[in-house]
């Protein structure tokens, strides 16, 4: 049938089956209301009451009581305008000599918590705590105070780091700023083992993401009817917690069956969700306790934080500690016991930076201030430093010192050794392509190619990716031979970044620097490539466009480390991401660029941010791209 025959037979079925339907209430003949039409989506009688509040949360004789005062914030820096509330609970056991452990609950000191608090800490069943109820805020309107913008699904439910960064760098310091109404200055412990978040609704998941994305702040965390659904990408968490190696948090969670916010079941099931994610942090292999009941909507928060916030402090001095990962992926590549260590850091105090919200900007990845990008190893396992900013490439030593090597032009040039020792070098500035023998001396391959990311194949044939300044779908892939002749072998990608041959050299794998694909090309024996598709898919995180992919490498086995915005995405062989290693752990969405394996048995994984280094043993070997090709291991299309 030719195309327009088919639109036109769409348009006449379409027709019909409108003619066919009632005209008031637009039902088909025969069809009837759902139960819930017009109605609040709560099963009768289960969604507005909460359960009878138990012993520990009423007032007992002989229990010290705390005092509440309330902070008004105005002029947040981070919420441009906002004000809001924040309410403080000083236990009848503080002294200032000691800095207090913090308990912050998302949306004020729900009803009895200063109760719960009072008793819990007197039976020490948890320590001195300061509590802190930090309530959403609104920013008015310029002519009238009756039509503000209400702040909460904003600053709760938002996938990004943003909400963290507020309660460290302007709540937690107005709190500090007040003292107490007996006089006392306030002093709340910095250590993330003695703070808690907690949170019902859109609160339970704001509280779960800002441990999730600062665990070096916050380790405990009480959830309740958690919004993990698609308001504003809730709904992604369970995968993420599947894929990611697992953080140092001990998280409590509570439900009930009955769980169906009546203002919007359109956003997904609520019951489910949390389901779910109780399900992703058991498997991920996270300390997590749960609760389900058969109330509603967080019907059944309020009687359960006794029991939350005793399990959650029950070890308490003891640190909460990361555990060993459930993802099978990343048992097979990290090293039990190993960590991300900073060889080179000059970012080291970004932890104490003021966030300020990029405004889903996609900042590039690599900027005039970046001192570390892209990085290569050489036969000996020894890797190199692109500094964009200096235009320089320095050899990073065992002690973690840069020795100079060779001057290139500034910005963000790419690099790869060739089977012949030397280093190649796309230098974007100049448009060419030089290689450097190891005592400095260079040789032209090819001129009038502004390239990004570089690669030799074990035969010295060069892929380098050119992103051209012509918008989107006007980045390239060029093969020079080894005799100089260039030509363009794949075209129509955005903003094309690093690329990695795999182990077999059969495939060769294409970042778009400027999307969430990688693309995967057949490599023919003449070094050509044909039969491009986006097959490989990566992650993008909320506070961006893109996945930022910089430099790709692939370890023996054939699976792929991307360096992009959420951290190191691993990729299997059908393109799918399988695991996912953060890197710095003050911020999740810092900003990687450069990735390659080195060491003398290149079991060392390296990346770099921009401004630092980091590097950490691994389980499994990578495939440095000048290797002799080797056989992968047959996965199968599952």
């Amino acid at each position: 049938m030719q195309r327009r025959e088919f639109l036109k037979a769409v348009a006449a079925g379409a027709t019909v089956a409108w003619a066919d339907r009632d005209s008031t209430t637009n039902l088909a003949r025969g069809e009837t209301l759902p139960a819930h039409w017009g109605q609040p989506h709560v099963p009768a009688g289960r969604g507005g009451r909460g359960y009878p509040l138990g012993p520990q949360s009423q007032r007992h004789p002989g229990v010290p009581e705390g005092q509440v005062f309330n902070i008004a914030l105005k002029q947040s820096a981070i919420y441009p305008g906002m004000e809001c509330t924040i309410q403080v609970y000083v236990p009848a056991q503080y002294q200032a000599q000691t800095p207090a452990c913090v308990c912050l609950f998302l949306d004020g000191l729900w009803g009895a918590a200063s109760v719960v608090l009072d008793n819990l800490i007197h039976q020490k069943h948890m320590p001195v705590c300061i509590g802190i109820g930090l309530l959403a805020g609104q920013t008015n309107a310029a002519r009238s105070r009756k039509a503000p913008r209400w702040n909460r699904s904003f600053e709760f439910d938002s996938m990004t780091d943003v909400l963290a960064d507020f309660i460290i760098h302007e709540v937690l310091p107005a709190v500090e700023g007040h003292k107490t109404p007996g006089g006392l200055p306030i002093r709340l412990s910095p250590d993330p083992n003695d703070r808690c978040l907690a949170g019902g609704s859109s609160g339970g998941i704001g509280a779960f993401n800002a441990a999730w994305r600062r665990p070096d702040a916050f380790r405990r965390v009480y959830i309740v009817s958690g919004t993990f659904v698609g308001m504003r990408g809730g709904d992604h968490f369970p995968v993420l917690i599947r894929k990611t190696e697992p953080k140092p948090l001990r998280v409590f969670i509570n439900d009930g069956i009955f769980d169906e916010w009546w203002g919007g079941p359109e956003f997904g099931d609520w019951w489910l969700s949390n389901l779910n994610v109780e399900r992703a942090l058991s498997f991920a292999g996270y300390h997590v306790q749960h609760l389900w009941g058969k109330g509603g909507h967080c019907g059944q928060g309020g009687a359960v934080l006794p029991q939350a916030l005793r399990w959650l402090w029950q070890d308490w001095p003891q640190p909460v500690t990361a555990r060993l990962p459930g993802n099978f992926n990343i048992q097979a590549i990290i090293k039990v016991g190993q960590e991300w260590r900073p060889v080179l850091d000059s970012e080291s105090q970004a932890a104490g930076k003021v966030y300020q919200f990029p405004g889903y900007a996609s900042a590039p990845v690599i900027d005039t201030a970046s001192t570390a990008a892209a990085l290569a190893s050489d036969r000996q396992g020894r890797v190199f430093v692109m500094n964009p900013a200096a235009g320089r490439i320095e050899r990073l030593t065992g002690t973690g010192r840069l020795q100079p090597f060779v001057a290139v032009s500034p910005g963000d040039n790419g690099m790869a050794f060739g089977p012949d020792g030397r280093l190649y070098v796309a230098e974007t500035a100049r448009a060419r392509v030089v290689a450097f023998e190891p005592l400095g001396t260079s040789q032209t391959i090819a001129e009038g190619l502004a390239g990004r990311g570089l690669t030799v194949t074990p035969r010295g044939e060069i892929y380098v990716t050119q992103a051209a300044e012509s918008g989107a779908g006007s980045g390239q892939v060029w093969l020079v031979r080894p005799n100089g002749r260039k030509q363009v072998v794949a075209e129509g990608l955005h903003a094309p970044s690093g690329l990695a041959l795999t182990p077999d050299g059969l495939w060769l794998c294409v970042g778009e620097n400027q999307g969430h694909h990688a693309f995967s090309y057949q490599v023919k024996p003449d070094g050509d490539l044909r039969y491009g598709e986006p097959f490989y898919w990566l992650h993008v995180p909320d506070a961006a466009n893109d996945s930022g992919v910089g430099q790709i490498c692939m370890d023996r086995q054939g699976r792929a480390y991307a360096a992009t915005r959420l951290g190191i995405q691993v990729l299997d062989h059908n393109g799918r991401v399988v695991a996912i290693l953060p890197v710095v752990p003050w911020a999740q969405s810092r900003q990687l660029a450069g990735i390659c394996f080195g060491g003398h048995d290149f079991k060392t994984l390296y990346v770099s941010t921009g401004s630092g280094i980091y590097r950490r043993q691994m389980n499994v070997a990578g495939m440095p791209p000048w290797a002799a090709p080797i056989a992968v291991p047959q996965w199968g299309a599952g």
